[in-house]
């Protein structure tokens, strides 16, 4: 049975991917003769031409077609291995990982981290904010100490605890005719108007959806985006009125902008995140309580945590 090493995949997928023996050999940092007798060799041990040679240019031949689908399958898993062997030099070495929600991650996590580091200036962090989905995904594959999300992440290998509640708001342009109109009438009112929602596969798409419904306003957004800093930024600009939370209104920069008394029983949770059998790092509990008195220094109600 034919089989390839390591290296002879590697000079493969150097050269499909750049199309040349030259593109090959910049990307593995290696001699245009290097790869030539690598691949002759290759091509050798399994009795068929992966490349046909025309005019000093290379051709992928169907076989090698084939082949690559299952050497970028190959290449992936090679990279989550070393990802993986990132991850454990990180944790020898003492880095606290922190994945976010984008809108907790504008402001709120990175005041947190620069408290942090004031105290444990010797403990590197990462810091990364992702949407809903990948902020799970990075916590169950382990290459996140916890994450700090915005809304609820239920998997049975994942504990969420509950750090603190933020409002829900709704704002226009500071000088927009919504804000000279009676409570009573907002709902009536905000129906006529240009509306910035959030897209399909973002978790502010349910909750705004929820919300619409139980004050009898339509769904219908006149422009979609994928996070609250930036329905932000398009309500300064005077595209239309949004509904953001509370810290990403603050991180924005309220200038700009006016709430509208409306929605004003509207809460979301912040959770503190991560995997059920494995308890926070001594560093990683330390940074949560930092945590938690930067959000009651920026006036937030802190849960209890017994």
């Amino acid at each position: 049975m034919q089989s390839l090493n390591l290296r002879q995949i590697e000079v493969f997928r150097a050269v499909m991917i750049t199309g040349s023996i030259n593109g090959a050999a910049q990307l593995l940092y290696v001699s245009q003769p290097a790869v030539s007798r690598m691949l002759s060799h290759t091509e050798a041990r399994i009795g068929f031409q992966l490349f046909e040679r025309v005019k000093g240019r290379l051709y992928p031949s169907p076989e090698a077609r084939c082949l690559f689908t299952d050497v970028e399958s190959v290449w992936r898993d090679i990279q989550r291995v070393n990802t993986t062997l990132h991850n454990l030099v990180q944790q020898r070495h003492g880095v606290l990982r922190i994945a976010s929600s984008p809108s907790l991650g504008h402001q709120l996590v990175p005041n947190a981290i620069a408290a942090f580091r004031r105290c444990n200036e010797t403990i590197p962090v990462s810091l990364e904010c992702l949407r809903h989905v990948l902020l799970r995904d990075r916590l169950l594959e382990q290459q996140a100490d916890f994450g700090i999300s915005l809304f609820p992440i239920d998997h049975p290998n994942l504990r969420a605890i509950p750090l603190s509640y933020i409002r829900v708001l709704v704002v226009c342009p500071v000088d927009h005719p919504l804000t000279r109109v009676a409570a009573s009438e907002l709902p009536d009112a905000l129906a006529e108007m240009p509306f910035i929602g959030y897209a399909s596969d973002t978790p502010f798409h349910g909750f705004m959806q929820q919300t619409f419904e139980r004050v009898g306003l339509p769904y219908r957004p006149s422009i979609e985006v994928d996070s609250p800093h930036h329905a932000c930024a398009l309500v300064k600009s005077g595209s239309g009125f949004s509904v953001v939370d509370e810290i990403s209104y603050r991180a924005s920069g309220a200038e700009g902008m006016a709430v509208l008394p409306i929605l004003n029983e509207e809460r979301l949770t912040i959770s503190l995140v991560h995997l059920r059998r494995e308890p926070l790092a001594q560093f990683a509990q330390v940074f949560v309580d930092q945590l938690r008195s930067t959000l009651e220094e920026s006036g937030f109600h802190l849960f209890n945590l017994d």
